[in-house]
């Protein structure tokens, strides 16, 4: 894999797309009532570093697939992350309880998290825990109780 991932970049367009619909939609669909700062930075920061380095591969910070037919279970791992994201949105609709802010919340965390591994990107994989430490408990404080 070059320094450009064109998965990673497919995989984060298939992340937002329904994030972008939600939001046109319903204005306030990402009402933030959560004011940790600090967690709020913490899930900024990992949120677009994990989108950065899905899709650029810095030199000397990730060492390309590990493992015979490593890009291929990538890929597969991917595609049902993916799919069950989408699943998600399809399934709780516009719902805003605990079980759809942790799928949410959760599966891109994974996501982000095992294409890390994959491809053992260090920075992608530290900031795939630093996304998922600040992402899974804003949307879980952010929920309808």
């Amino acid at each position: 894999m070059s320094w450009f991932n064109y998965y990673g970049l497919i995989a984060v367009a298939i992340i937002l797309i329904p994030n972008i619909i939600s939001a046109v939609i319903d204005k306030n669909a990402f009402k933030n009532t959560f004011d940790d700062k600090n967690i709020l930075i913490l899930e900024q920061i990992g949120r677009y570093s994990c989108i950065a380095f899905m899709v650029f591969n810095i030199p000397y910070t990730y060492f390309d697939f590990w493992f015979n037919h490593a890009l291929t279970v990538y890929l597969i791992t991917g595609a049902a992350l993916l799919a069950l994201y989408l699943l998600g949105w399809i399934i709780f609709g516009k719902g805003s309880g605990a079980i759809k802010a942790l799928w949410l919340s959760i599966i891109p965390t994974l996501l982000f998290l095992i294409c890390g591994i994959f491809i053992l990107s260090i920075p992608l994989m530290v900031f795939a825990v630093i996304f998922g430490i600040g992402h899974i408990t804003v949307s879980y404080k952010n929920r309808d109780k």
